[in-house]
C-alpha cells in the first residue's frame, strides 16, 4: 500500500562563492555606504570648489569692519611677561571676539595679539603702560566663511581632521568604484578609456596652468 506521505526531497549544497565573487560582493557593498557617507562631503567642497574659483561673484560677500576701544585689566602684563591667556578671555568677554588667538607680540610700549576664524579676523593693539587697546575686526560674508572651510584656513584641528577623514572616505569611494568596474566585462574598456582620456585632459590643462 503506497505511504500518503511524500518524501523529503533533497536540497542540493549550496557552493561556496568563490574568492572572485567574494571579493566583488564586497567591494560594491563597501563602496555603496562609502558614497553615502561622502554624499554631503563631495556637495560641499564641490558647491565651494565653485565659490572659491569665482571669488568675484558678490552674493553673500558682505563685509563689516568696525574698531573698538577698551582697557585691560590690572595684572594683564607683570614687566616684560604678558598673560596671553588673560588678555585672550578679558577681549572675548568685553569684545565678544571669538577664532583662535595667536600672533602675539610684545614690542616696546606695545603688545598686539590676533584672532582668526573662518571669514573673521581680529587685530588687539594693547599699550603696556596703560592697558588701553585698539581692537580692529573684519568680518566677512557667508561665501567667504565656506571658502576659508574648503581650505581649511584658520578653522582649527578639528576641521582638519574633518577634511582628513573626507579625503580617505573619497579615496576607499574612488578604488572601489575603479575595482567594481574592472569587473564589468561589457563596459570595462571603454570606462577605463573614458578615464584615460579625462587623465589625459587633466594633466594637460595642469600643464598649460603652470606655463
Amino acid at each position: 500500500m503506497p505511504s500518503d506521505t511524500a518524501a523529503p526531497k533533497s536540497v542540493p549544497a549550496r557552493r561556496p562563492r568563490s574568492l572572485k565573487a567574494r571579493t566583488h560582493v564586497w567591494m560594491r557593498w563597501l563602496h555603496t555606504y562609502t558614497s553615502m557617507i561622502s554624499l554631503l562631503v563631495v556637495l560641499f567642497f564641490s558647491l565651494t570648489g565653485i565659490t572659491l574659483n569665482h571669488p568675484d561673484w558678490a552674493f553673500g560677500n558682505a563685509e563689516t569692519r568696525r574698531e573698538t576701544t577698551g582697557t585691560l585689566p590690572t595684572g594683564w602684563i607683570e614687566g616684560t611677561e604678558v598673560n596671553w591667556l588673560t588678555v585672550a578671555e578679558e577681549l572675548r568677554a568685553q569684545q565678544g571676539v571669538h577664532g583662535r588667538a595667536g600672533d602675539t607680540r610684545l614690542d616696546g610700549t606695545e603688545a598686539s595679539l590676533s584672532f582668526k576664524a573662518p571669514g573673521y579676523s581680529a587685530d588687539a593693539f594693547i599699550d603696556t603702560a596703560t592697558g588701553k587697546y585698539t581692537l580692529n575686526v573684519q568680518a566677512q560674508g557667508g561665501v567667504a566663511v565656506l571658502n576659508d572651510l574648503h581650505r581649511g584656513r584658520d578653522a582649527g584641528p578639528a576641521w582638519a581632521w574633518l577634511i582628513d577623514l573626507s579625503g580617505v572616505f573619497l579615496t576607499v569611494v574612488s578604488l572601489t568604484g575603479l575595482g567594481i568596474l574592472l569587473y564589468l566585462k561589457k563596459s570595462r574598456v571603454k570606462a577605463l578609456a573614458a578615464m584615460l582620456g579625462a587623465g589625459v585632459l587633466v594633466v594637460v590643462l595642469a600643464r598649460l596652468a603652470l606655463s
